[in-house]
């Protein structure tokens, strides 16, 4: 068998690596501790103990009740369950509004409740990302249900002012939702402090295994579930509980609980001096994003007169994975559509890169980065009829 390479992983928004802890948390329960936890022998009480502890894991790092969270396969399955769930579970309001650069998981789900009469309104966002207020007091009325808006964003990392956002939810009591899988184990959350009614979170964003997640749905909230069949997660999603995943999910949230204050101001650290580095080294460059109000780990910018995809392919040959804007490389010629949002002319939104790091990186891997990104933009610069000395 062939030897597999050693890449220097820079693109951790998209998913991360699981931590050795949390793998082993979860190896028992693929052999040795194989119960159902719908069983009422032995093996199974035993899965029901872990999963309700790893559900008191989960809310610890949420600041919530655990029976205020359901076990989902991740934050897609999570935000169609808020959305969808929600809208039919009533029958009354008939308007749903988001922002214009929410992950598609929430944008093609609202989209879709146009087929059932609901109306839809995508706030505009500002040159940095942030959600414009003004827009959204003036959108939301006695007919909206529900108000959708990420609490940061994947591609540029910009975190949104939830609070400001759900004081204006609440003055007409509509429900306010948040996709938070790119902040849950990142940055605190409190959904008691913010008032959040409902937020999805995802395992594999934070140090966890893929195919497990979570929504948050604050007491009294109502919403219908999507899958009909067993009476499993209080009887609001039909099916066997992952467990492995499950206490996998528990495992990375107490491991972020405490370490997850430090680890912002070291990734932030690395994130600014990697910045740094590519603007003193590479001319004509842009970030993309809020320049204070941006996760950590996240760098997003864009490079004048090249391609991100040329880019991407470039680094990868050097052992560098990355991830760009644009979304060329998943067999689309259109540029990102939160850049555009955003106001970005699509020649930088399509000449944007983004490097996300994350637990296990280190200055030698930004090192890398820098040792060969500007020789890489000025190749490619060379070959651009645009460009100009």
């Amino acid at each position: 068998m062939a030897r597999e390479e050693k890449c220097i992983y820079l693109d951790n928004n998209a998913t991360t690596p699981t931590d050795p802890r949390v793998l082993d948390a979860m190896l028992p329960y693929f052999h040795t501790m194989p119960g159902n936890p719908s069983s009422i022998h032995a093996a199974g009480r035993k899965a029901r103990q872990a999963v309700d502890s790893a559900r008191g894991r989960v809310s610890a790092l949420l600041g919530c009740r655990s029976d205020e969270i359901y076990f989902t396969s991740g934050g897609t399955e999570s935000d169609n369950i808020a959305i969808k769930g929600t809208c039919f579970a009533q029958e009354e309001r008939k308007k749903i509004i988001t922002s214009s650069i929410e992950h598609h998981a929430v944008l093609t789900v609202c989209e879709y409740m146009q087929k059932f009469g609901y109306e839809l309104v995508k706030v505009p966002v500002d040159r940095h990302g942030i959600v414009d207020l003004d827009f959204l007091n003036r959108a939301v009325d006695d007919h909206t249900l529900l108000v959708s808006i990420m609490h940061a964003n994947n591609e540029t990392g910009t975190i949104e002012p939830i609070q400001k956002i759900i004081e204006i939810t609440r003055r007409h009591g509509a429900i306010f939702h948040t996709d938070a899988v790119q902040t849950v184990g990142k940055i605190p959350i409190d959904t008691n402090a913010l008032m959040v009614d409902m937020l999805s979170l995802s395992g594999h964003k934070f140090y966890g295994p893929k195919g497990i997640g979570a929504l948050y749905v604050r007491r009294g909230i109502r919403f219908d579930p999507l899958a009909h069949g067993g009476h499993h997660e209080r009887s609001k999603r039909a099916g066997t509980e992952n467990v492995p995943g499950i206490i996998g999910l528990g495992e990375a949230c107490a491991i972020a609980l405490n370490e997850m204050t430090a680890e912002e101001l070291r990734l932030k650290a690395l994130r600014d001096r990697l910045w740094q580095s590519i603007w003193e080294k590479i001319p004509k460059v842009s970030l993309n994003g809020h320049p204070t109000e941006r996760l950590s780990g996240t760098l997003n910018f864009s490079v004048e007169y090249v391609e991100g995809e040329s880019m991407l392919l470039k680094l990868d040959l050097e052992g560098i994975c990355a991830s760009s804007g644009s979304a060329c490389t998943s067999g689309s010629l259109e540029a990102s559509h939160v850049l555009v949002a955003m106001g970005i002319p699509h020649a930088l939104a399509h000449g944007s890169l983004r490097f996300s790091l994350g637990r296990f990186n280190t200055e030698k891997d930004t090192d890398a980065v820098i040792n060969v990104l500007p020789g890489i933009v000025e190749k490619l610069r060379e070959i651009s009829p645009l460009y100009q000395r």
